[in-house]
């Protein structure tokens, strides 16, 4: 007949630290998720990723051109919650710095409904976007589109001249996502011509 050994004084101990150590765990991870949107706000602000370092000016008033040239590339998507058809009218530029430049996009609402519309915007290399400068966007504002309206949105802006000399080329994106809740000025705006689509209230 086995006889039973006995268990050494310090298992139990053992688990009490494992269990303990896996609570800790779990208390940094939770910390550490919610510390994350402020340090990744903190981070775009210092760098400029997201688009969060471009600037926005009611003028180009006092700007002083310099010699010195830089290729934009436009790019426009539309998030898959908008049925608009959505591009720029030109797919580069080449603008000279501290000059104000001007492009435009095409949105076009090929439903039977009107739909509001709000665009966000991205700048790459995100550290372009802290000498990106916009004085007049569609992405101010929220957009109402009639149904099968197309309308030609502007964009009025300027690259500042002290741009560092590695970035060579800048490209500005925008996409455009249904507004679920827009505003009663937007509605407003939009006035008697017919039912607006808006599916957050439904």
């Amino acid at each position: 007949m086995n006889e039973l050994k006995p268990q050494p004084p310090n298992a139990a101990p053992s688990h009490t630290r494992v269990v303990r150590r896996l609570v800790l765990l779990a208390v940094a991870m939770f910390g550490f998720g919610f510390a994350m949107w402020p340090l990744y706000s903190v981070f775009c602000d210092l760098t400029g990723f997201g688009g969060r370092g471009v600037q926005v000016a009611e003028s180009g008033e006092g700007l002083q051109a310099s010699d010195r040239q830089v290729k934009i590339r436009f790019d426009a998507t539309v998030n898959s919650g908008l049925p608009w058809l959505f591009q720029p009218m030109e797919k580069a530029a080449t603008v000279t710095l501290g000059e104000m430049s001007e492009t435009l996009y095409l949105a076009m609402n090929p439903t039977d409904q009107a739909i509001v519309g709000r665009a966000i915007f991205n700048v790459t290399p995100p550290e372009a976007s802290l000498y990106f400068v916009k004085t007049e966007c569609f992405c101010f504002t929220e957009q109402v589109l009639q149904a099968n309206e197309s309308r030609e949105m502007p964009v009025y802006y300027f690259i500042q001249p002290d741009l560092p000399d590695h970035i060579k080329e800048i490209t500005l994106s925008y996409t455009f996502f249904r507004d679920e809740n827009p505003s009663a000025e937007a509605l407003a705006d939009h006035g008697e011509s017919g039912p607006v689509e808006i599916i957050g209230d439904r």
